[in-house]
């Protein structure tokens, strides 16, 4: 078994069309296929315990219980699942009964978050197609055919039909180890090909994260959209605006901490999603040459860590994203209003991060550190005296010292700065005056003093005016 799963792992593509040949499906539409345990490659070898635990427990209790979307997918793929979600005919209330270490979440869709350790197993309901007669505390939409609400149960068919798309429309049967796939989801697999469920334009309306989500998965699997999919996606990206900022920070984080930063990056910007986004750093781009390379460099780094299993904080990769606003918006409060380069950074970080917390949220753990990494490209060219030693000591000098290096790649400034403080780090403590010294000799090596504003005089007070 394990011989045959490798040659699947070398080319699934030629092994899924062995299975299904290359017929078109039925005139009518998609219909069940059921492909039994040997005639497919995957094992419950490549399933986490505890998601083993949530299956067997749920089908010993006599519900149905299958491993659904992601992981299959990525099990036909040849890729290690790693995200592990269930499905069962099951009620939140009755998975909660059946598992102490477990609870039930939101309110739009209802699920059950069961945790072992660290790892938790997300259980969904099965999910039917909201009626008239379900009222707006099970079912709601809005005006735009947005939805509000969902907690509507139904059936595994009706279940795998309201999924987004078809390549995740795929389940695993605790009970006999067949995958039931309920949209060519497996074909869609073999033709390297995102294609949503239903009409394209109507599951955008319903929920417009299903844009971002079609691009994330384009950009991690490597797919091509389906032209149906594709189409509508520009002209509805402004309908990403009536989505909570809140939820948009989540799918940020997966967007570009996944792996595949740069390439969902530009996938972004070709379908106008990331405007919705990120509305001032768009508009960056025009005035900045340097804005876009800026934020390129910071999501290459990242997708270098993730790949190495190095950690990655999101306050690092807001930062770049909002560095180019943050930069114009510094320039016109000191041409304009005359202001000092430090109050005008502070004054220019407070005005756009206020307005892209209207779009995406960023969390004080998150925009605090940002805004540090801002506020230190102001400290690091001054070296002189003892201020190299306390830059070189504050808590995000590490972070903005990587950040200065994005800077200079990305054609923002010259290079030279980052060599020294490279230098500097590496250098034992008579190196150190030595680096010292020659900023000390040089005086291009510090900034330019700052401008001091001549003070109005005050008027003589006249005696006359006390009485």
């Amino acid at each position: 078994m394990i011989k045959g799963f490798t040659r699947f792992l070398q080319s699934p593509g030629e092994h899924l069309k062995s299975l299904f040949g290359p017929q078109d499906a039925p005139a009518g539409g998609p219909v069940l296929r059921i492909i039994p345990r040997d005639e497919h490659p995957v094992s419950r070898q490549l399933f986490s315990d505890a998601a083993l635990k949530v299956l067997y427990r749920l089908h010993n209790a006599g519900f149905e219980a299958f491993l659904v979307g992601g992981c299959i997918r990525d099990a036909l793929l040849g890729r290690m699942p790693k995200d592990f979600d269930v499905a069962t005919n099951a009620t939140p209330e009755e998975v909660r009964g059946l598992f102490r270490n477990s609870r039930i979440i939101g309110r739009r869709f209802r699920i059950v978050h069961v945790r072992f350790g660290r790892e938790v197993i997300e259980v969904t309901t099965f999910r039917g197609k909201p009626g008239d007669d379900h009222g707006d505390h099970i079912a709601q939409q809005s005006d735009d055919g947005m939805l509000l609400r969902d907690n509507v149960w139904g059936d595994i068919e009706e279940d795998a039909l309201r999924r987004d798309f078809t390549i995740n429309a795929l389940y695993y049967n605790i009970a006999d180890f067949s995958i039931h796939d309920f949209a060519d989801g497996v074909r869609d697999i073999d033709a390297r090909t995102l294609r949503l469920i239903g009409d394209p334009a109507t599951r955008y309306r319903e929920d417009p994260v299903r844009m971002l989500r079609a691009v994330r998965f384009a950009a991690k699997l490597d797919f091509g959209l389906a032209s149906a999919t594709e189409a509508p996606i520009e002209e509805l990206a402004p309908l990403l605006l009536q989505v909570p900022p809140a939820r948009l920070f989540d799918e940020v984080l997966k967007l570009f901490m996944g792996g595949h930063g740069v390439e969902t990056f530009h996938l972004l910007r070709e379908y106008g999603l990331f405007a919705m986004l990120f509305p001032e750093a768009d508009e960056a781009f025009a005035e900045l040459p340097w804005a876009e390379g800026l934020i390129e460099q910071a999501l290459a780094s990242t997708d270098k860590r993730v790949q190495e299993e190095r950690p990655v904080t999101p306050a690092f990769l807001f930062a770049a994203l909002l560095w180019g606003p943050v930069q114009l918006r510094q320039r016109d409060y000191e041409r304009e209003e005359d202001m000092p380069p430090i109050p005008a950074l502070q004054a220019a970080s407070q005005r756009v991060v206020s307005r892209q917390l209207q779009h995406v949220s960023i969390p004080k753990r998150f925009s605090l550190p940002m805004r540090d990494i801002w506020d230190l490209q102001q400290r690091l060219p001054s070296r002189r005296g003892k201020r190299a030693f306390q830059t070189r000591d504050h808590p995000r000098f590490r972070a903005a010292y990587d950040f200065l290096l994005l800077r200079e790649a990305a054609g923002e400034i010259a290079p030279g700065l980052g060599d020294w403080w490279t230098a500097f780090q590496q250098a034992d403590e008579h190196e150190q005056r030595r680096l010292l010294g020659k900023v000390d000799a040089d005086p291009a090596g510090t900034p330019a003093p700052r401008k001091r504003r001549r003070r109005r005089r005050r008027k003589p007070r006249n005696p006359s005016d006390d009485t």
